[in-house]
């Protein structure tokens, strides 16, 4: 909501208004979102984001002609915004002749220039305060003459001259970083230093190397990290035992993707006597082995979170902890924190604890092996299996009829040969195993926000780390209803019910050749889930509190979470952390899930193209999943990878964008290519260097 208003009033940046015509243009009518309103209204007053007159409030507006920010350059370097450190600004646009010596990131001083009617408020940098990065990432070029780097980061719009005696060995065609970069004149490319040699661009281990360094991302650990690893013990002596809850005895499993290696979850369940079920979700508890003062905290801190690339990880916690000591691997006493709940036969939690615990799996199953009993109703386990799986399907139910949004993202998995190489790309399938392993982590996530709520309604505060995720901006659902109507679908974006409204079209459109692009244009149409220290609840889950517990190997919030929870219980509420410090966390817990989440698409995107090098010539079916003044963006249906057919390729007719019915039209004959439409490709070029495929469209 915060997000919300603070966009409200940029928009609307002379208008004074008061808190109650503000409820109304925000359509806010409910008492409790009226009074969170009112309260982020008075922070964004005591921020300097606002100012107050009488009962008004108005957007503060700074009028020396000096504003400081960090610049964001588009991905083709042709401009760019800077983004107002103190929020009291719109975002400032930087045109290209202005943006003088500032790279993407840096922190810039901006003079604001005379204000055009109708355009954005425009700027010109007069000052680099500090450099967003010490290294660029890119491919080393040869001329006749000199030496260059094209840097990888599209948003870093000029070369790195280099001169001869600062190649340090490398070739034309490595993959290097600069260092040392020097850029004082905007008449001249910067000038910097190779200071490594990561290898041949184009080769995937090469590729992903450049990747992890240009988002600083670390391979290594540091030596101090893993002595501190290798010292901690996997046997866990009695004591520690006597003073946890013992369900070594119970029937716990483990259920993961084939190849997995850290199993941070397991699982239990059993009817009682009254007809209701208690479902055990246990979690590995990292805390124990990980505490705050000590040098594994310090760089799980740091990563914040581990990164899936394609037959390689990056983790957040030593293999030492996260594949041995911690993980749940079957057939060995592991220390766990267990919420265990009991739930009536239509999935409400009626009762709930969350204890320390001490757990031995009794099988690690796959999602695969799950589903195969599920489906010929025979293997190990059948009998609890059947009763999760009925759970799991009330409480989607459940979510679903108060509001929950089941978005559908389609992934792919690879098959790999002993080298690396990708042998065959296929689109992985959900299935029911998948779904009731999803379930009963959002209950425990749910369970473990709502209880630490209710203790603090009884206390005094306790900070606490939310996963939210605020409602979508009112032009971006607009944005979507219009794109959705090109495509013959409706929905209304001033709905009061919009996130029913969206799930009911979700489901319209399941099983058709639209529902990856209205599931992917939905989700880009959705605000960023983050991390929090203000609860504003979880817009797609329709939770309103929701915090993340169920995975500590690989996420540092979660790590956090089980600290807290910990101290509170046992040292009768004692704060661990204060409130700016899990607000430091938050922010870069968030920054480091946005970097992993580029750094994951970009793996698969890399694996995909190295397949498909193996694959030109040859045609595929697919879907039009964009269209620009340039060209049409084909998603292969078979292996999800998106590709370009450029404007100039097709060259049967000339063709104009229409950009309010997103299609492309042919001007002498008539023919039309939508979002959405099947086609027929031919792969013509694999560019490594610009992580790019071109197609070739075919006639039908």
């Amino acid at each position: 909501m915060k997000k919300k208003i603070k966009a409200f009033f940029k928009k609307n940046s002379n208008l004074s208004i008061k808190s109650k015509v503000l409820a109304k243009r925000l359509r806010i009518n409910d008492l409790d979102q009226y009074q969170q309103m009112k309260k982020i209204l008075h922070e964004l007053t005591d921020e300097g984001f606002l100012l107050r007159k009488g009962k008004r409030f108005i957007f503060n507006y700074s009028g020396d002609g000096k504003i400081t920010g960090k610049l964001q350059i588009v991905d083709d370097g042709n401009y760019g915004f800077v983004i107002p450190g103190n929020s009291n600004s719109k975002d400032v646009f930087i045109s290209e002749r202005n943006l003088g010596t500032a790279f993407n990131d840096d922190i810039v001083e901006v003079i604001l220039l005379a204000k055009k009617k109708g355009k954005n408020v425009e700027g010109e940098i007069t000052k680099i305060i500090s450099r967003g990065r010490e290294e660029i990432v890119g491919t080393l070029k040869k001329t006749k003459s000199f030496y260059f780097v094209e840097p990888d980061d599209p948003k870093i719009h000029r070369d790195i001259y280099i001169s001869a005696e600062h190649v340090n060995k490398a070739k034309n065609g490595d993959k290097v970083v600069v260092s040392d970069i020097d850029w004082s004149s905007n008449q001249l490319n910067p000038e910097g230093k190779v200071k490594e040699v990561l290898g041949k661009t184009g080769s995937y281990d090469t590729e992903i190397s450049a990747l992890a360094r240009e988002l600083n991302l670390n391979y290594k650990f540091p030596a101090k990290v893993l002595n501190e690893a290798e010292k901690i013990s996997e046997e866990i002596p009695a004591e520690e035992i006597n003073e946890r809850l013992d369900l070594r005895e119970e029937v716990i499993i483990t259920i993961d993707p084939d190849d997995a290696k850290d199993f941070d979850d397991a699982v239990s369940v059993k009817k009682l006597d009254n007809g209701n079920y208690q479902v055990g979700i246990h979690i590995a508890d990292v805390s124990h082995y990980v505490s705050k003062n000590k040098a594994i905290f310090d760089e799980a801190f740091n990563r914040c979170t581990s990164i899936y690339f394609v037959g390689k990880v990056i983790p957040m916690l030593p293999e030492r902890l996260s594949n041995t000591v911690c993980s749940l691997v079957p057939n060995k006493d592991r220390l766990t924190y267990s919420v265990i709940a009991e739930l009536t036969k239509r999935g409400k939690v009626v009762n709930y604890s969350i204890r320390k615990s001490v757990i031995n799996s009794k099988k690690r199953f796959t999602y695969k092996e799950v589903q195969k009993i599920l489906d010929d109703g025979t293997g190990d386990y059948i009998e609890e299996l059947n009763l999760l799986n009925r759970i799991a399907k009330t409480l989607k139910q459940n979510r679903s009829r108060k509001g929950s949004i089941n978005f559908i993202t389609p992934e792919v998995e690879f098959k790999l040969d002993d080298k690396g190489v990708p042998i065959d790309i296929s689109v992985k399938q959900i299935t029911e195993s998948n779904n009731l392993v999803e379930e009963l982590m959002l209950l425990a996530n749910q369970i473990t926000a709502k209880h630490i709520v209710s203790k603090k309604d009884k206390t005094k505060h306790v900070p606490f780390v939310y996963r939210v995720h605020d409602y979508p901006e009112p032009e971006k659902l607009q944005e979507f209803a219009a794109f959705v109507k090109s495509l013959g679908h409706s929905f209304d974006a001033n709905t009061a019910n919009q996130s029913k409204q969206l799930q009911h079209l979700l489901d319209q459109v399941k099983d058709t050749s639209e529902e990856s692009l209205i599931n992917e244009v939905a989700i880009r149409s959705m605000a960023k889930a983050v991390y929090s220290t203000f609860n504003i609840g979880h817009y797609g889950l329709g939770f309103g509190h929701y915090t993340h517990f169920t995975s500590p190997i690989r996420r540092f919030p979660d790590l956090v979470v089980h600290d807290i929870l910990f101290n509170y219980e046992t040292k009768n509420g004692r704060q661990v952390y204060d409130e700016n410090r899990l607000n430091e966390i938050c922010e870069r817990a968030s920054d480091q899930e946005r970097k992993a989440v580029t750094a994951e698409r970009i793996s698969v995107k890399l694996k995909q193209m190295e397949y498909l090098r193996n694959h030109i010539g040859e045609e595929f079916e697919g879907v039009i999943s964009g269209i620009t003044n340039f060209g049409m963006f084909i998603e292969l249906s078979d292996i999800l990878a998106e590709g370009l057919v450029k404007l100039r390729d097709m060259d049967d007719d000339f063709y104009f964008h229409d950009e309010k019915n997103y299609a492309l039209l042919g001007q002498r004959n008539g023919k039309k290519y939508r979002l959405g439409d099947k086609v027929r490709v031919q792969i013509i070029r694999i560019d490594e260097e610009k992580r790019g495929i071109d197609f070739l469209l075919l006639n039908d």
